[in-house]
């Protein structure tokens, strides 16, 4: 194990690159991104990796490279954030869909309009549908350690889908944290040497990749992708496993934290997570039985383990960092219909928070907690936005 480093989070993704030394990594730059692509530009400049940098002329032409590059048998990086992740829209579906092993770093930001640079979590809600595997980082060693695990899952054979491991922007982007890196070495070791699966490249077992799929096979050409996620939960789990044998640093697909006696529970994804553990900290201190529940797994959604976690709660208000215009936040409907078959169900309400990067305060938080003691909380509420 090295010692500590003070970086940023996007220094630490970049950190991560270097030390798995990808094949090909296209990206164009955005804010609050730029600054995993500018570090890893000058690892390529002096010459301290071997990997081939395209600086792309768009988003849409970055994602269309890496699919390129992995199809051709290549390992893949690339790096966005907000309105770079929309624009790539067309082309996440194709990643997927031919089961390249492409690993995204993504800045959350919100999505315009009006133009807004900060941080919340639209843009990767909106690409939740397109068969990538989201991951969710708390801090500046989470957005390193997913980075690595991030192309452990992806190349596994019994998974091949792209991997989107996303974090706050500006929050831990931008911000200075100590962190541990793992040494070079164990990093390669960890993730091991890549496989291609049936390389465009291979010249003597000629792959048509990308075909028209008519009515006939469609339909079973997107059950595959359903297969491949449902498969992919085990090969997680076991990767947070391994990566916690070698760090310490023990992972979960859903975190509880003071979770088993609690009544009431706030439930968060992100850099959100540490600080509702912060507030449970007090309130505990006060008496108060209450806990937290970090999603850092939202796609594949793992309902049971979130419907083992709550089962028994008296009320759990579900944090959304989006909003889902004209229904709810994304996560609260997912997290309300794994627990509709929980026999003790908790009441479940939703808040929407934080939107264009708006703080949230640890008195908002206690509010939170009062509200789900005393029972008078809305199903949908808009934490702090003046009305």
């Amino acid at each position: 194990m090295e010692s500590q480093l003070v970086f940023n989070g996007d220094q630490a993704i970049a950190f991560s690159w270097k030390q798995i030394d990808p094949d090909v990594v296209a990206a164009y730059p955005i804010t609050p991104q730029t600054i995993i692509v500018e570090n890893f530009s000058d690892f390529v400049a002096n010459g301290e990796v071997n990997s081939e940098y395209v600086c792309a002329e768009s988003e849409h032409s970055a994602m269309s490279i890496c699919i390129g590059a992995a199809a051709a048998g290549a390992r893949v990086a690339t790096a966005t954030a907000s309105a770079g992740l929309a624009f790539m829209w067309e082309v996440l579906y194709i990643a997927s869909a031919m089961r390249l092993p492409i690993v995204m770093s993504v800045a959350n930001r919100a999505l315009s309009g009006p133009i807004n640079i900060h941080c919340d979590h639209s843009d990767a809600m909106g690409a939740r549908d397109s068969g990538w595997i989201q991951m969710f980082g708390e801090n500046v060693q989470e957005a390193y350690d997913d980075s690595i695990m991030s192309f452990k899952i992806a190349e596994h054979m019994n998974v091949r889908l792209p991997v989107m491991n996303c974090i706050d922007g500006f929050i831990v982007t931008h911000s200075l944290e100590k962190f541990l890196p793992l040494d070079d070495a164990v990093v390669k070791k960890f993730i091991g040497d890549f496989k291609p699966v049936r390389p465009l490249l291979d010249l003597k077992n000629p792959t048509t990749m990308g075909p028209f799929s008519f009515t006939d096979y469609y339909f079973e050409h997107k059950y595959q992708l359903v297969e491949a996620m449902n498969k992919a939960m085990p090969v997680i789990k076991d990767t947070f496993k391994e990566y916690g044998k070698i760090t310490g640093r023990h992972y979960d697909v859903a975190e509880g934290y003071r979770l088993d006696d609690a009544d009431y529970v706030i439930m968060a994804m992100g850099s959100t997570a540490g600080t509702v553990k912060y507030v449970v900290d007090q309130l505990r201190a006060e008496g108060h039985k209450v806990g937290s529940l970090k999603l850092r797994l939202f796609r594949p959604f793992p309902a049971k383990e979130i419907a083992r976690l709550l089962q028994g709660k008296k009320a759990v208000a579900v944090f959304d960092r989006a909003i889902s215009i004209g229904s709810t936040g994304p996560v609260f409907p997912e997290v309300r219909s794994a627990l509709f078959d929980v026999k003790d169900r908790p009441k479940i309400v939703n808040y929407v928070y934080g939107l264009g990067g708006r703080d949230v305060r640890p008195d908002e938080l206690k509010d939170v907690f009062k509200n789900l003691m005393s029972g008078n909380v809305n199903e949908l509420n808009f934490m702090g936005v003046r009305i």
